[in-house]
């Protein structure tokens, strides 16, 4: 897609966000999405069929990004350059805060698996709870293979891992964004990874 219309599609993708956390996913339709933007129907339309699927755009952004993230590849190259232990920790470190800036950097997220987006129906709850399950598979297949490395404990069950690690990122973000405190404030990200680790590290 050129640059102008991946800007554009971002465009809708932000406004339409807004919108369905502000209005509620029912609420929005996507004429005021293009009133916002002053922008024609048809253009929303070149890129969305309806307005569920800005929504699982959105979803996919998060789950593409994690992905990149957590990349296998990554890991396998950085372990032939033969690292230090401390520069595993780091590795290990930088990857899990990344992954849990990522997450805590979409409310809609947390509000969508919270069922606090007044309108969703079951089509988009069914869409987010694959989303979760994505989300841990891909943290399941990262915490084996650091767990191989002999980074984590041999004790450590990477199913009940990763869900922790996503259950305690989401309930956190879910209670600092009702108190209206910011969650993005870097001495709370490091503070949760750190918990994190602690538990897990060998």
């Amino acid at each position: 897609m050129p640059a102008k219309g991946q800007k554009r599609k971002q465009q809708i993708i932000e406004t339409a966000k807004s919108m369905f956390i502000e209005n509620g996913f029912q609420s929005t339709h996507i004429g005021q999405v293009c009133e916002k933007l002053n922008i024609a129907r048809g253009t929303v339309y070149q890129y969305f069929g309806n307005k569920r699927e800005i929504l699982y755009a959105v979803l996919e952004q998060v789950e593409e990004k994690i992905d990149d993230i957590l990349d296998a590849d990554d890991m396998k190259d950085f372990y032939k350059t033969n690292p230090s232990q401390k520069a595993v920790l780091k590795f290990v470190s930088d990857r899990v805060q990344s992954t849990v800036s990522v997450i805590i950097a979409e409310p809609i997220v947390i509000k969508l698996i919270f069922k606090d987006i007044v309108g969703i129906d079951e089509e988009v709850i069914s869409r987010v709870n694959k989303f979760i399950e994505h989300i841990a598979k891909i943290l399941i297949r990262d915490v084996e293979e650091v767990k191989k490395k002999g980074v984590y404990k041999k004790t450590v069950n990477a199913d009940i891992t990763a869900v922790m690690l996503v259950g305690g990122v989401l309930f956190v973000v879910y209670e600092f964004l009702k108190k209206e405190q910011d969650v993005l404030n870097k001495e709370v990200i490091e503070s949760m990874v750190a918990n994190y680790l602690t538990g897990i590290l060998k």
